[in-house]
């Protein structure tokens, strides 16, 4: 027999995150960085891993587009980042940066996790146990009446509900979830755009409840951004990476909601439908989801199953690679890895550190195409230590030059 997870009412407290320690220099270096041209948040990531903090990658910014074939690049200036910090914190909002202290650890460990993030409400809404509620914006009375059922049963067992404060299915889950507060639930909403401006407009006060009454609304967003449409699928891999499982309700075969599904199973969360009539083509994609595989939920018992049989599996979720141990050996030294050389047998004076490390860019640019590559077939191909591959094609991202797809693929973007 499985063990139960610890989702007993009341709910187990969770400790308050730690008192932040983020200096504003260190935030707002964190803007900066997060602002500039071409660093996304993977990108982010890497260069904070590779240089240590912000500023120092700041710092390194110019000099790795440059060596990826940019004229210039365009660093947010410290005015930017100062007028978005102030705007934030006048607004009551909190900026959490990535592996710094009140950070939401699950989110942390999705493969682009967002490197800033503005919260309204309680920084510690990020860490409760939580699954995601999602669905069709124009549900029908069953779907809301379902969405309202299972937002209220999972809150009383201790989990919280996230979702993207759209209408329909979301803010019935919102709303449904609030009432649970006093039994151990709550809510989060992840938004498109900042913060601040809450789309729909007839969510902003729903918002404010959830910030007022120990939820949280969050956003990578910088402050005053209005939501575009390019800015949900990236809401959307945040709603999946605060939950330990995503639940579909009337998902139409062509939704945001199946991109939230698609996150989640990236990210190695669960994945669970509510069945609909065939008939309705709001039920047709989780209809489908069901077909290959999601758990079919009728009630919270099911998905509370479903969370306890992935607890007794290993843990599969993918994370960023950790940094290693020791850099490797700097080019030239004797026990740096170089290149594949048919003629290494053959005496010949040793290449500079400058030369290894342009043969290996002019090597990676002819290895690349239009087409994506996987980043390993690169390594095995180059013959190159993988820390110097991605050094080359960090340079080539900044540099406005490379596109970065899902599954570890690269290729060159066209001139």
């Amino acid at each position: 027999m499985q063990p139960r997870l610890d989702l007993s009412r009341p709910a187990t407290p969770v400790p308050a995150p730690p008192p932040a320690t983020l200096s504003e220099a260190e935030a707002l270096d964190a803007l900066r960085l997060a602002r500039s041209r071409n660093v996304g948040p993977s990108t982010w990531v890497r260069l904070v891993r590779r240089f240590g903090t912000p500023a120092r990658a700041l710092d390194a910014l110019p000099g790795l587009a440059g060596r990826g074939g940019a004229s210039g690049v365009t660093v947010a200036s410290l005015a930017q980042a100062e007028r978005e910090l102030g705007a934030g914190l006048s607004a009551g909002a909190r900026l959490l940066v990535w592996d710094r202290p009140g950070y939401p650890e699950a989110l942390a460990r999705i493969p682009d996790p967002p490197p800033v993030l503005w919260v309204r409400g309680d920084p510690a809404a990020l860490m409760r146990p939580a699954v995601a509620i999602v669905g069709a914006r124009n549900a029908s009375a069953v779907g809301l009446r379902v969405a309202r059922l299972l937002a209220a049963e999972l809150g009383r067992k201790g989990l919280w509900t996230v979702s993207g404060l759209a209408r329909g299915v979301d803010g019935a889950a919102h709303d449904a979830a609030l009432s649970a507060a006093g039994d151990g639930g709550g809510t989060v909403a992840a938004v498109a755009g900042c913060v601040q401006a809450v789309y729909p407009s007839e969510h902003a006060e729903l918002a404010g409840r959830i910030a007022q009454g120990g939820g949280a609304v969050v956003s990578e967003a910088p402050i005053g951004l209005a939501p575009q449409g390019r800015h949900f699928p990236r809401r959307n891999r945040v709603i999946a990476g605060l939950s330990r499982a995503v639940i579909l309700i009337e998902a139409a075969a062509r939704s945001g909601s199946l991109i939230t599904a698609e996150f989640a199973l990236e990210q190695g969360r669960e994945v669970l439908a509510v069945p609909g009539s065939p008939l309705d083509p709001r039920s047709e994609g989780g209809n489908a989801l069901i077909r290959q595989g999601a758990a079919l939920v009728r009630h919270a018992e099911d998905v509370i199953e479903a969370l306890e049989a992935a607890a007794a599996l290993p843990d599969l979720a993918p994370a960023l690679p950790e940094p290693e141990a020791a850099p490797d050996p700097e080019p030239g030294t004797p026990d740096a890895p170089g290149l594949a050389d048919p003629g290494a047998g053959f005496a010949r004076p040793p290449l500079s550190a400058a030369q290894r490390d342009a043969a290996l860019r002019a090597q990676v640019r002819e290895l690349l195409g239009l087409a994506p590559v996987e980043e390993d077939e690169l390594a095995r191909l180059s013959g190159a230590p993988l820390s110097a591959l991605a050094d080359v094609l960090l340079e080539l991202e900044l540099a406005g030059r490379l596109d970065r797809r899902p599954g570890g693929l690269v290729a060159l973007l066209p001139e």
